[in-house]
């Protein structure tokens, strides 16, 4: 196995700088305009730990200032090489996570593995032994990747071939659009189970997503639910096959690809910002003075300033 079993070589090619990751891949499709970025630890479930959290960071925030690109698959690596199971994301990496949060270790990023389970996790799991960066400890990072796919003006599909569990589910209720395996397609928050929470996104959103009721369910009992469950509660856009999962969500991206990318870029702001509240209008406000300063009359307001005269606003007129 190359990459994942659901990877087609012909489509992709090495983003520059992937080979330096260790437990992500990253890659661009052939045109240039659609990233694909998977969590590349199936052993454990794609479960992360600090390092694979910045890698990803890392991979996202270079598909989100690359002008070319329109859409982010987002998506996880397999099957395991241990039991041929399948995974999205399982959350984070519990045999790494300490009273103060998920921790570096001195030997990051090639010896740490583990189960994962956990959401934005804090509080009593069993640090990892071994040496631990006291300066890199602490931190729930995880959060500062799905602000950054909720804020990046691209289009982020999650791609679920598996568990989606614990901070995982999290990631993929942030994700813009969600395309899950109908034969393996599992979802499960865990977060209660390992005495973590995320009281952000992963809970409030996921509940303007799919209601009170049911939210609290998924999260209070932390039992499993497939797909096509999710798919009926509105929480999964699409339950595809499993072996046409990747090749659905290319062509959804491509389709997404044939619009106008301002329109993409606004309609996304303008949905978050109903749930952001002044964060999500300061993000909406600055695409809109962007997009303001393209027009003839912001033109002749710079101008004005510059040559020290009054504007001349005559040929603009008060639209209604």
């Amino acid at each position: 196995m190359s990459v994942s079993e659901l990877f087609d070589e012909g489509a992709w090619r090495a983003a520059p700088g992937s080979e330096a990751y260790t437990d992500i891949t990253a890659h661009i499709s052939t045109d240039g305009r659609i990233a694909r970025i998977a969590f590349d630890r199936p052993e454990v479930r794609n479960a992360f730990r600090p390092h694979t959290v910045d890698e990803l960071y890392r991979a996202l925030d270079t598909a989100r200032q690359d002008p070319r690109i329109g859409v982010v698959l987002l998506t996880g690596n397999g099957p395991s090489p241990k039991d041929g199971g399948w995974a999205f994301c399982s959350g984070g990496d519990q045999r790494i996570r300490g009273r103060d949060g998920y921790q570096y270790a001195d030997d990051d990023p090639s010896t740490s593995s583990g189960t994962g389970g956990g959401g934005s996790g804090t509080g009593g799991g069993s640090p990892r032994t071994g040496g631990v960066d006291a300066s890199r400890t602490g931190r729930l990072h995880i959060l500062e990747v799905q602000r950054l796919i909720r804020f990046m003006p691209k289009v982020v599909i999650a791609v679920v071939p598996g568990w989606a569990a614990g901070g995982g589910h999290s990631l993929h209720v942030v994700c813009d659009l969600t395309i899950a395996s109908a034969e393996h397609g599992r979802f499960k928050q865990t977060d209660a189970d390992v005495g973590s929470f995320d009281a952000g996104y992963g809970s409030a959103y996921f509940a303007r997503q799919i209601g009170q009721k049911f939210a609290r369910e998924v999260f209070f009992l932390a039992e499993e639910y497939s797909a096509q469950r999710a798919y009926e509660m509105g929480a999964v856009n699409r339950v595809v096959p499993h072996d046409r999962l990747e090749a659905e969500a290319l062509s959804m991206a491509r389709t997404i690809l044939t619009k106008s990318p301002t329109a993409i870029r606004m309609l996304k702001f303008a949905f978050n910002a109903v749930d952001d509240g002044l964060v999500g209008q300061q993000v909406f406000a600055g695409e809109a003075t962007r997009l303001a300063y393209g027009t003839d009359e912001a033109v002749e307001g710079r101008d004005a300033f510059l040559e020290k005269r009054d504007p001349d606003w005559a040929p603009y007129p008060w639209q209604y």
